[in-house]
């Protein structure tokens, strides 16, 4: 059909073209909205996961540390080491993180109450003391773990306590998170490092 001007009836879009195109363009909006949702969904993800890393790899650093520098005494003062299966108690040199404390040996004990790895200290003065020591500082570690598991390595076997006056050569240390804890923790296996001093 022509108009009186001798077009064609194609001077403008139709209302079905119109509808057609806006649906298109709202797919499209739907689709970007979504995938920015996502990509915001996936980078919080991540930065959960980077974070939950980071702590377990802080803690891992700290436990070994602890381990390689306990005190191995000496010939008149033998090694402070009192291990469990569920925890331990020696001195140790607990370096930069000692901070104010005077002295880098602390008298330090790790376990689990509540569902919380726990190290305690104070400093460790190589004197007799004439009053009580000070409460133990408290920090703690991890939460949501169910059990610490120690095994020391002796007499060519691990032991699950250690009373001995020498430190035993490996200590190992595994960490169970409670039930639905999606974390997972390989043995920490560390060694003694400290020599003992000729006194």
């Amino acid at each position: 059909m022509r108009d009186m001007s001798g077009r064609g009836g194609e001077a403008g879009f139709t209302l079905l073209e119109t509808l057609v195109a806006l649906t298109v363009l709202g797919f499209l909006m739907v689709g970007l909205v979504q995938g920015f949702r996502f990509g915001l969904l996936a980078w919080d993800r991540q930065a959960q996961v980077v974070a939950r890393r980071s702590e377990l790899d802080a803690v891992d650093r700290l436990l070994r540390r602890l381990v390689q520098q306990l005190d191995p005494g000496t010939r008149r003062e033998p090694s402070r080491l009192l291990g469990t299966a569920r925890g331990f108690a020696a001195t140790t040199d607990l370096g930069p993180a000692a901070g104010a404390l005077g002295t880098r040996d602390a008298d330090i004990r790790l376990s689990v109450e509540a569902g919380r790895l726990l190290l305690r200290w104070r400093p460790h003065l190589h004197a007799t003391r004439f009053a009580a020591p000070p409460p133990p500082a408290e920090a703690e570690l991890l939460r949501g773990v169910e059990a610490l598991e120690i095994a020391y390595w002796g007499r060519n076997a691990w032991q699950p306590d250690w009373r001995e006056e020498a430190l035993p050569s490996l200590v190992r240390l595994r960490l169970r998170f409670q039930a639905g804890d999606p974390r997972r923790w390989p043995d920490i296996v560390a060694a003694p490092l400290r020599e003992a001093p000729l006194r």
